[in-house]
């Protein structure tokens, strides 16, 4: 991934409404979840809505697709994938991170700590 791209992930990210709705979309899964059902969830405004998930998608963090007459988002797996790789790839100078440096995992919550 270029750096050029990352940071145009990670701005993308830096607002709190696209990371709610970024947040939202992974816990949906590459299911997706319906552009109206993502604002009820999140109390958001359709114009508003579609502002941010367009500037996500604009940053690769979102793909869009049509059924019936429903516009579905999903993250981009790929991408989220991608981006975590070049923020860790030299991780621990490339040894066996330490245990401080992995992430724990709440298989309860599915939240990393």
């Amino acid at each position: 991934m270029k750096s050029k791209d990352v940071v145009v992930a990670l701005a993308a990210l830096a607002q709190e409404s696209r990371l709610s709705i970024y947040r939202l979309l992974v816990q949906a899964g590459p299911a997706g979840m319906a552009a109206g059902a993502i604002a009820e969830k999140l109390g958001l405004p359709p114009a508003t809505l579609s502002f941010h998930l367009k500037e996500l998608s604009h940053a690769g963090l979102a793909v869009s697709r049509q059924e019936g007459r429903y516009v579905i988002y999903s993250a981009n797996f790929g991408a989220m994938v991608k981006l975590v790789g070049f923020l860790t790839e030299n991780c621990c100078g490339g040894d066996v991170c330490a245990p401080e440096c992995q992430p724990q995992v709440n298989l309860k919550e599915g939240v990393q700590q």
